[in-house]
């Protein structure tokens, strides 16, 4: 048995991966799907001081009173931010490492430097983003809005995540126009860093960013095959 903990991307929460989860729980293992606070069910907390520190911290947290060890960690797009903090601060609990269409920081870098782009600090929640022209993506209406600051602390790391002993596997998502700018483009950036990298697993879905969602048999399956 395996143990996965999920971390969404923002605006989102754990609801997001509950049917990824329901079939890893379905082939006998665990799924702890992580709501980070400020967003989803746990949107009533939001305040201003939420940051990425409060996100890895939500998720250590998890980790730390849940028991869990070799641990599947699974980041999603602003997840990879998390993610990427929380291997970093207790590297020996995690097996393997996954970033689904998500952001791979390195040591100094915040999400908001990651894409080029910075969020306006006239308010401190950020919108979610207009849905995607065409068929409706499922669970889009349940998105809320995001505290800025985590969008802009920068994160700091003991080591690279390239020399950490646990596993490494990243998932692109590859529908839609590539872009070099803007909202998006930290994430086509991250594959390019490790497509030919031999310290990852490089893995591709014919889908939109949201792929947990638009293809979640698709992508239980590569996690299934990781071990």
């Amino acid at each position: 048995m395996t143990s996965y903990v999920f971390v969404h991307g923002a605006w989102g929460g754990g609801w997001m991966w509950q049917e990824v989860a329901s079939i890893l729980r379905a082939n006998g293992h665990d799924a702890f799907p992580v709501t980070l606070t400020g967003v989803g069910e746990r949107a009533h907390l939001a305040t201003p001081e939420v940051n990425l520190s409060t996100h890895i911290e939500d998720v250590l947290n998890v980790i730390r009173y849940e028991d869990l060890t070799n641990v599947v960690l699974v980041g999603h797009s602003y997840g990879g931010m998390v993610i990427t903090g929380v291997a970093d601060r207790m590297p020996e609990r995690f097996a393997h490492v996954v970033y689904v269409d998500a952001h791979l920081p390195e040591d100094g870098q915040s999400n908001a430097d990651l894409n080029g782009v910075a969020p306006s600090e006239e308010d401190w929640l950020l919108p979610p983003p207009a849905p995607p022209p065409g068929t409706p993506v499922p669970g889009w209406e349940k998105l809320t809005p995001h505290p800025r600051a985590t969008q802009v602390e920068r994160l700091h790391l003991a080591k690279p995540t390239e020399s950490q002993a646990f596993s490494r596997t990243f998932i692109k998502a590859t529908k839609g126009t590539r872009v070099t700018s803007g909202p998006g483009s930290g994430i086509w950036k991250a594959a390019d860093r490790v497509r030919e990298n031999p310290a990852w697993t490089y893995r591709e879905i014919d889908t939109g960013h949201l792929v947990q969602a638009e293809k979640p048999i698709e992508l239980t399956e590569i996690l299934l095959s990781l071990h």
